[in-house]
């Protein structure tokens, strides 16, 4: 599919993120300034302990509103017979990876999505993991079977809930439902699909061995592409609910790790991104594909064409500060009050460590029955010094990816920060000195929306190619340097690697004790 952009002036470029909490709507124009953007949010629910379930509708009904509002704030009410919607070159989907979206041969949806960081198929990873063998897993797909991947829950489905499972006519990911109810068409891309455990990574196609294993029809997936390709077109009935043109280009996407990479311009070697939103992750980009031999790394397609990345996640990293906040001090102090009391406690924070497996763990321990710990508590402690073990156990935790990245000899040139912790001073300097290495953050913080605009503008011809895109768009600037301080955490990190491995043991024994995703 071929985009004419020859008789538009001043072409925008739309990015939806679909992401845990709300979706963000931006809207940019070729020299990547934003124009408008708009976010609303929307509920998750959590049927039993460590459930997370939305419902595909309330997504729909978010992006709606954020179309029509981003269209609303510049002033272009008319909608369709506006001339902003004509200047609209193409629109750019991202989102959060690994849910499941079911539906049925009328396009209905099946059952609430069952989300990333759901971790009720413990099970099903386990039982398919010794079905198809563990290194035979790796060979095909690059990662290990994981709860917060698709497959496995589909595998949930059809042994909890098989009447749903036998009206199951496609799969969807989030932002791919967002896509057929804007297009009306069922397709994805690599970078999302490479996160569903039947995907080939290294071929960039789905796996046959994969689909069979799991007893997943191939007519029940879309059909994949590289990220910036356009693939639809809004349909005459998005159209009229949101205000945009019939038939504006609608191109690939990418999962909102990968999107985000692109808006930070983490798309060539030695640019590493280290993103602290709701989760953690450490992202590196490869001209060639390899995986970590032990499946600890994730191995996934980039979404720059004939490029894949290394991506190591953690489950609770902003999720962690947030939970201190709601939970410790009850006071839904904002952001910046927490990290004052955290700049008042020393580097260290006087022996304190903090384990921040709130919701399990992925990188390097893939264990659903992990849990959260402060380590080293004593009547000394105050309301400081806990929230600044947080942030310092956070980091710590985001050290253990990069430790792994560098273990496979990817070089690392520069790391940027994104997401909403690296707008703290003290944590970007707190990274600086755990992970040894200066940090740099961006011109723009719209993260995953921005880099979705900027594969729209790849697929409508704005730009050459997304690195093409990321030169002209984004800039880096130095926020911190490690300073007096990295030597103290030099010397703590080893107290915190050690203290996964001494309770291990003791996490299964508790998960037994009081029922974990296991036994769901």
């Amino acid at each position: 599919m071929k985009s004419s952009i020859s008789n538009l002036q001043s072409p925008f470029l739309l990015g939806i993120d679909v992401g845990t909490t709300g979706a963000k709507v931006l809207l940019i124009d070729a020299s990547g300034a934003v124009v408008s953007e708009s976010e609303h949010e929307y509920p998750m629910s959590a049927p039993q302990p460590l459930w997370a379930e939305q419902n595909p509708e309330d997504w729909w009904n978010t992006v709606v509103a954020g179309i029509r509002s981003v269209l609303a704030r510049t002033g272009t009410r008319r909608r369709i017979v506006s001339p902003l919607p004509r200047q609209i070159a193409a629109i750019g989907l991202t989102g959060q990876m690994h849910g499941l979206v079911l539906l049925g041969a009328k396009g209905d949806v099946l059952r609430p999505c069952i989300m990333w960081n759901d971790q009720r198929s413990a099970p099903q990873c386990k039982v398919m993991t010794e079905r198809i063998g563990a290194t035979r897993v790796l060979e095909l797909t690059g990662n290990p079977i994981l709860p917060g991947f698709t497959a496995p829950k589909i595998a949930w489905v059809q042994e909890h809930e098989p009447a749903i499972f036998s009206r199951i006519a496609t799969v969807l990911l989030p932002k791919d439902y967002i896509r057929y109810r804007l297009t009306g068409q069922y397709l994805s891309e690599v970078s999302d699909a490479s996160g569903t455990s039947l995907f080939d990574v290294a071929r960039r196609t789905w796996s046959a061995e994969m689909l069979r294993a799991f007893k997943v029809k191939r007519p029940w997936l879309p059909e994949v592409t590289e990220s910036p390709v356009p693939s639809a077109q809004v349909s005459a009935a998005a159209a009229r609910v949101t205000g945009l043109l019939e038939g504006t280009l609608v191109v690939g996407g990418a999962g909102d790790q990968a999107a985000g990479a692109v808006g930070t311009g983490a798309i060539s070697d030695g640019i590493i991104s280290v993103v602290i939103g709701t989760s953690g992750v450490v992202f590196a980009a490869c001209r060639e594909y390899q995986r970590e031999p032990r499946g600890l790394l994730h191995a996934f397609c980039h979404a720059a064409p004939g490029m894949w990345h290394l991506m190591g996640v953690m489950l609770a990293a902003g999720g962690s500060l947030r939970w201190c906040r709601d939970v410790l001090f009850k006071e839904s102090d904002p952001y910046h009050r927490l990290n004052a009391a955290a700049a008042r406690a020393p580097a260290g924070s006087a022996g304190l460590l903090f384990l921040p497996y709130l919701s399990g763990e992925r990188t390097p321990y893939p264990d659903p029955d992990a849990r959260g710990v402060f380590f080293g508590l004593n009547l000394k402690h105050t309301r400081e010094h806990l929230t600044r073990a947080v942030l310092e156990g956070v980091s710590f935790g985001l050290r253990d990816s990069l430790e792994l990245i560098m273990n496979l000899r990817v070089p690392v040139r520069q790391i940027r920060l994104v997401g909403g912790g690296a707008r703290s001073p003290l944590w970007r300097q707190i990274l600086a000195d755990i992970l040894e290495q200066p940090v740099f953050t961006v011109n723009h913080a719209q993260g995953a929306a921005f880099g979705a605009a900027l594969l729209a503008g790849v697929g409508a011809g704005i730009f050459v190619s997304v690195e093409d895109a990321c030169t002209k768009t984004i800039q880096a600037t130095e926020a911190a340097a490690p300073g007096q301080d990295a030597e103290t955490y030099r010397r703590y990190y080893p107290r915190y690697r050690a203290l996964y491995a001494a309770l291990k043991d003791e996490f299964k024994a508790l998960a037994d004790l009081t029922g974990s995703a296991c036994k769901q």
